[in-house]
């Protein structure tokens, strides 16, 4: 317990110290939000995973889906390096960098806005992603304080508290560069933490080969008669398991706290490094984490909650409380830095996504164009150092609402983060895509693909998810390409000049 103890202390201190050293860089917009769009590509890289792999992932899917497919379930997080990692890098890195550099966007909701001339479209972004963020953030809290109550016996509600403060404190000193250079301290610990406890999970199973053929052996949920098919490529429901994949790895292609990494960092040569690095990080964490998950089964029944369902999320616990002493302590941290970094981005977001594109929704102009009534320099210091103070007040007050939620939670995490992806991606990823390469995306498309997106998941989630939200939300997203691709074939079309001008960055 002492090393536990002292291990997590030096941890929080750290956080706590770069919070501090990073405050100078936060006192403006670009330097809270953007960190001054000058951040390199290691520390973009390791934002970027970081903020992908929380606890959701190492707690919530690990345990859930490992649990339902097995060894298969690795295939999620290959996919998650493959596609929700290099391609993304590759498809969206380059031109979300220059257009949004471009048309001076700061947030997702500001390039919709931007990039099609329409400001409601500005204001309905950014309420559907502070609505669709908590229950992410919701989930997040719940996966790293099951686990820290397991490593510390500390009860669950005082970890989730303990957690808010903490990251609220550091993102509040030091903003987005205090969040990127802890997101990089972060990313090494989970680097080592999944491979030494990969290594001591097989170990305790008796190696690699004996631990396949403990879990060959095990009976199919869908035929008892059936053995082995928790040890084969593609599992005992390969479908499912695709809808997962499309989930978890096409869908940060549309999250703001994801997509916004890509505004920040400095160049373009910076972005060709940041895409192999962020990759081979996906590999090692998502593919590290699934396919511990895969294992869960050799560890006995989890427990029954009251409704008679099993608790998915005491899988991955159960399996890591056999662990010595030092190793416990070496995943409590692995699960904090994975999910502090996750929250500071989402709260990060959140609260400047509400400031900018809600509260202070500036008129913005095309480049080359001059706004009229341009305030002087003095003003327009006044009102940037007014918006930081606004954006750290929100970050308060989004923490304070998904702590509620995360105090009484309404159901798994994985099913938290499938909710809020699915309305956030389904809204968000077809439009941003597309805007970023078809100059024929029209704004009418737009508002269709934001009704599609958050309308299936909403009709889904009140009539009791007769549609799995997981399956749910990878039908928002996929389906919103040919809702945007439809609507902007018989809508009226931009104009063509305003369109030119944005496209300009990429001569």
């Amino acid at each position: 317990m002492f090393i536990k103890i002292l291990l997590t202390i030096i941890f929080f201190a750290i956080m706590l110290g770069v919070g501090i050293y990073s405050r100078k860089q936060a006192s403006s917009v670009d330097g809270f939000v953007l960190g001054g769009r000058s951040v390199g590509p290691w520390l973009t890289a390791f934002a970027y995973g970081t903020s992908y792999f929380s606890a959701v992932v190492f707690v919530g899917y690990a345990g859930q889906f490992g649990w339902k497919y097995g060894l298969s379930s690795t295939w999620i997080g290959i996919g998650n390096a493959i596609i929700g990692s290099l391609l993304a890098w590759i498809l969206l890195g380059r031109r979300t960098k220059l257009m949004t550099q471009h048309i001076e966007s700061r947030t997702m909701p500001d390039f919709f806005g931007t990039r099609f001339q329409d400001q409601g479209l500005r204001v309905a972004a950014s309420i559907i992603a502070f609505v669709f963020l908590i229950p992410y953030t919701a989930g997040v809290y719940k996966g790293i304080s099951t686990l820290f109550e397991m490593g510390f016996g500390i009860p669950y509600e005082y970890c989730v508290i303990i957690m808010a403060i903490l990251t609220a404190v550091y993102v509040i000193l030091g903003g987005y560069k205090a969040t990127a250079m802890n997101d990089f301290i972060q990313g090494i610990i989970m680097l080592f933490g999944i491979v030494a406890v990969i290594l001591a999970v097989l170990n305790a199973q008796g190696g690699l080969t004996t631990a396949v053929e403990k879990l060959a052996q095990l009976p199919s949920d869908a035929d008892p008669m059936v053995n082995g098919g928790f040890a084969t490529w593609f599992g005992p429901d390969p479908w499912n398991l695709l809808g997962v994949v499309i989930l978890t790895s096409l869908g940060t292609w549309g999250l703001p706290q994801m997509v916004g990494k890509f505004y920040s960092i400095t160049d373009e040569s910076a972005i060709r490094r940041g895409t192999i690095i962020s990759t081979i990080f996906a590999l090692i964490v998502a593919g590290g984490c699934y396919f511990l998950g895969g294992f869960g089964r050799l560890y006995g029944m989890p427990p029954v909650l009251p409704n008679g369902k099993l608790a998915f999320d005491s899988i991955v616990p159960s399996m890591l409380v056999t662990l010595p002493d030092i190793l416990i302590a070496l995943v409590v941290l692995l699960v904090l830095s994975a999910s502090m970094s996750t929250l500071a981005s989402l709260v990060l977001t959140s609260s400047s996504t509400m400031t900018l594109d809600l509260i202070y929704r500036d008129k913005k102009s095309l480049p080359g164009e001059v706004e009229e009534g341009a305030i002087d320099d003095i003003v327009s210091e006044k009102v940037e150092a007014r918006k930081v103070v606004v954006m750290r007040v929100l970050i308060v007050f989004f923490i304070a609402i998904s702590l509620m939620i995360a105090l009484n939670p309404p159901t798994f995490i994985a099913q938290l983060m499938g909710i809020s992806w699915g309305a956030l991606a389904g809204a968000f990823l077809a439009p941003f895509m597309l805007g970023l390469y078809w100059r024929g995306v029209t704004t009418a498309s737009v508002w269709a693909c934001f009704i599609w997106g958050v309308g299936i998941t909403v009709v889904n989630m009140m009539l009791g998810n007769p549609i799995n939200p997981i399956n749910c939300g990878a039908i928002a997203m996929v389906g919103g390409f040919p809702v945007v691709w439809l609507v902007s074939l018989v809508s009226p079309k931009m104009n063509r000049q305003t369109v030119n001008k944005i496209f300009e960055c990429y001569q």
